[in-house]
């Protein structure tokens, strides 16, 4: 067997997390990445922008390594901003600043992932006083688990949106079948759902 690298192989789902998410934008219209599709609002461009967000905090700040980039740190991630403001993107936030965006807090985070050791401990700014303290290791498992839940939200909006499904574009990773193999399965889940519902 091979032997493993723990900070490799964390960083290779962590970026397999993002692709994916960043992956859902392509193709759609600006009306498409921003449409709210949940009751709470939920859109495509939103999750990108908020995990950015997450990003920059959890690499940067806990670290001791701010982000300031080409560009001073967006609006809402510096200043007191209104309630979900990192979770949709105004119409003068364009797609591509927030992609962008995204891209250079990777790369920020990558740059804290390559120069401390799993064991560093950093602190969370704003998690409660007596538990600000985390490994980097730590972090990273956040971070993945976080960006990947993401990512499910954006595989379902997606979905809604046009019907693309899949991990990444050219690798949807699902069984074989078309369009009308999905729709017979779909049909017979609801079949299922109601027989169900009706001998309780």
């Amino acid at each position: 067997m091979t032997a493993s690298d723990p900070k490799a192989d964390l960083l290779r789902y962590l970026q397999d997390a993002r692709d994916a998410l960043l992956w859902k934008l392509e193709g759609l219209s600006e009306y498409d990445v921003r449409r709210p599709l949940t009751p709470t609002g939920t859109n495509l461009l939103g999750l990108v922008k908020h995990t950015a967000g997450v990003e920059l905090g959890y690499f940067g700040d806990t670290f001791g390594r701010p982000y300031f980039g080409e560009n001073p740190p967006p609006w809402w991630y510096t200043q007191d901003a209104e309630p979900n403001a990192d979770m949709w993107a105004t119409p003068d936030e364009s797609r591509e600043d927030i992609a962008g965006l995204y891209r250079r807090a990777w790369e920020h985070a990558n740059g804290t992932i390559a120069a401390l050791p799993l064991d560093a401990i950093g602190r969370v700014p704003w998690w409660p006083e007596e538990r600000r303290e985390a490994t980097l290791h730590h972090i990273l498992v956040r971070v993945i688990a976080d960006t990947s839940r993401h990512a499910g939200h954006a595989d379902i909006v997606r979905e809604l949106i046009d019907g693309s499904v899949g991990l990444t574009q050219g690798k949807d990773s699902m069984p074989p079948g078309g369009r009308a193999m999905w729709e017979a399965h779909r049909q017979r889940l609801e079949e299922v759902a109601w027989e169900a519902d009706q001998a309780v």
